[in-house]
C-alpha cells in the first residue's frame, strides 16, 4: 500500500532520461515522448529548476561583489578593485547581451532563457497542454454544420492520427522557436 523512499526514488529515475551532450534538442523530445507523460512531467520539473545564463551571470557577479567587499574591508584595499570589475561585466551584460561571463557560463552548459523555455514549451505542447485552446482558425459556422449534419454529412470530429514522436517533436519545437 505504501511505497518506500527507496521505491519512489527508483520509480523517478526509472522516467529521467537524460540527454546526450551532442544529442539534438528534437531527438531528445522525440525519446521523452515515447517514454510517456511521466518522463515529460519529470523534464518539465527539471526545468523550473535550472539556472538560465542570464541567472547565472547575475548571481556570480552578485558573489563576487559580496565577496570582495568583505574582503576588501578585513584584508586589504585592493579587493575593492573587483566589484568594479563585476560591475564592469554586469554593465556589458545589461547593454549589448553579451559578455565575457555569459560566455563563459554558456561553454560550462548553462543556457539561455529563450532555449529553456523553447524546450519547455515543445514539451508541453507534446503533452498535450494546448490541444483544447482554440485558435483564429477554429471558426464555426454553426448553421453551415447544422446543414452539413442535416444532408447526412460528417456528425461526430473524424479520429486524429497520431504523429510519429520524432515528427511531433520537431513540430512542436518549430512552434515553439521564438
Amino acid at each position: 500500500m505504501f511505497e518506500t523512499h527507496d521505491a519512489l526514488s527508483a520509480q523517478r529515475h526509472r522516467s529521467h532520461i537524460p540527454r546526450g551532450s551532442k544529442e539534438p534538442l528534437d531527438a531528445y523530445l522525440a525519446r521523452l515522448a515515447e517514454a510517456g507523460p511521466e518522463a515529460i512531467r519529470e523534464r518539465l520539473h527539471e526545468i523550473d529548476n535550472e539556472w538560465s545564463i542570464g541567472r547565472a551571470t547575475k548571481a556570480a557577479a552578485g558573489v563576487l561583489v559580496l565577496g570582495s567587499l568583505a574582503a576588501s574591508a578585513t584584508r586589504s584595499r585592493l579587493w575593492a578593485l573587483i566589484p568594479l570589475a563585476a560591475g564592469c561585466c554586469l554593465t556589458q551584460y545589461f547593454f549589448s547581451r553579451r559578455s565575457w561571463l555569459e560566455h563563459l557560463f554558456h561553454h560550462a552548459g548553462f543556457r539561455g532563457r529563450a532555449e529553456i523555455e523553447q524546450e519547455r514549451l515543445a514539451l508541453r505542447a507534446l503533452r498535450g497542454d494546448f490541444k483544447c485552446l482554440p485558435t483564429v482558425h477554429d471558426i464555426e459556422d454553426p448553421e453551415a454544420i447544422s446543414r452539413l449534419e442535416g444532408e447526412g454529412g460528417i456528425a461526430t470530429e473524424p479520429e486524429e492520427t497520431k504523429l510519429p514522436a520524432q515528427l511531433a517533436a520537431k513540430e512542436a519545437l518549430e512552434a515553439a522557436r521564438p
